[in-house]
């Protein structure tokens, strides 16, 4: 079982962690917000790496170099080689022919290789004799999750791949430079059924669904939040699948260990991608299973304050602070959204009492100036009114008189 301690995935492309340090932050301006037993990385920006298209069944490449020749002079003739992607940045080329097309991999088997990995200047940095992994789990670099998949049972190629489909913009520490193009020499050994995960042992479901969660952490740091959502949900589906195998106490407390960091870590990368309704129900199962977990009622309420509920995210983070009074994460996080909701309300205020149309202090006088403009024409017209009334009642005396 993987210790909590442990570098996740290390020893195989794709699954290599990122040398030794402290845990990494999620978000630089929470400290306290960590990946599950992850190391410390700097977030990059490199290509999204999730668009790829689909792989198309082909036929076998042409037969293999002649005896003597090495995979790297036979790199050199082009059209030995398949452009797997069509864009001419992964490819693969056939130096042992296998036992024909039907005997290829399926996804969702458990696949077993034999693996080396060079850079271009030839430095071997990788060398594994059985390497297994789940094909199309995305539990190793994308070069070989993609091109194993096109191997025959006992074939050995050549892929040479750009740094986009194996370690990126940020590469794997120390062996690894950033964007580095790999050259792997594969030999597919085996090609099996994935356990049925009903009849897997408490230790074994920890066990599997810990690696799923520990190359989801890599993905994140990768900055592929699309790959480590899938990690993630793989991990939480192995742990939530049904069981005819009876659990002890400690292995029911270790699976929901386990699945309460996916889904903190789910609920990490949802944020990410502003999808926040996702974000929230992750969210949401965890306090379901642990109410007081800091992380979970964190972005509980960060997610609240991006849809606008500042009240109820500030009443989420104050139970968070009650929890954790000396969090500076949370303090600086409750400040903030307080002065955005006192700003909202004063805003909101404004709004109604324009729409109700009550006075203001300014603009009292003017009423009253108006008011004074439209009462002097009125006197006037009623003196003017009188001054005509008593002239006709003279003219009437005087007529009456004559």
């Amino acid at each position: 079982m993987a210790s909590s301690g442990e570098e996740p995935g290390s020893g195989s492309p794709g699954r290599a962690g990122n040398g030794n340090g402290p845990e990494q932050a999620l978000d630089t301006a929470e400290d306290f917000e960590v990946l599950e037993e992850e190391e410390e990385e700097e977030e990059e920006e490199e290509e999204d790496m999730s668009e790829m298209p689909p792989l198309e069944d082909v036929s076998r490449p042409p037969a293999p170099q002649p005896e003597g020749q090495s995979g790297r002079e036979a790199a050199e003739d082009p059209q030995e080689w398949l452009d797997v992607l069509g864009s001419g940045l992964l490819k693969k080329k056939t130096l042992v022919p296998g036992r024909g097309a039907d005997t290829r991999p399926r996804k969702g088997q458990d696949v077993t290789v034999r693996l080396k990995a060079a850079l271009e200047d030839g430095s071997v940095v990788e060398e594994n004799p059985a390497l297994t992994f789940t094909l199309g789990d995305c539990d190793v670099v994308q070069a070989l999750d993609v091109c194993v998949q096109l191997l025959e049972m006992g074939e050995t190629a050549l892929i040479m791949s750009d740094a986009k489909y194996c370690y990126g913009a940020q590469g794997r520490s120390p062996d690894i430079p950033p964007n580095a193009a790999l050259t792997l020499e594969v030999e597919l050994l085996e090609a099996r059924d994935a356990p049925d995960l009903e009849l897997l042992s408490g230790k074994e479901k920890v066990e599997l669904a810990n690696r799923k969660r520990e190359r989801g952490n890599f993905f994140y740091q990768q900055a592929d939040y699309v790959l480590a959502i899938n990690s993630y949900d793989i991990a939480l589906k192995i742990i939530s699948s049904s069981s005819k195998v009876d659990f002890s106490p400690g292995e029911e407390a270790e699976l929901l260990d386990v699945k309460v960091k996916c889904l903190n870590n789910l609920a990490a990368s949802q944020l990410k991608l502003d999808h926040y309704e996702a974000a929230l129900k992750s969210c949401n199962l965890v306090l379901e299973h642990q109410p007081g977990n800091i992380k979970a009622l964190f972005r509980k309420g960060k997610v609240l304050a991006q849809q606008g509920e500042f009240r109820e995210a500030i009443s989420i983070l104050k139970a968070a602070l009650k929890l954790e009074p000396s969090n500076k994460t949370i303090h600086a996080e409750l400040s903030k959204l307080v002065k955005k909701h006192a700003d909202q309300r004063n805003v909101e205020t404004e709004m109604y009492r324009k729409m109700l149309g009550n006075p203001s202090a300014a603009g009292a006088p003017g009423k009253c100036k108006d008011k004074l403009r439209w009462s002097i024409p009125w006197k006037w017209l009623f003196g003017a009114t009188a001054i005509a009334l008593g002239g006709v009642a003279l003219s009437v005396v005087i007529a009456a008189r004559n």
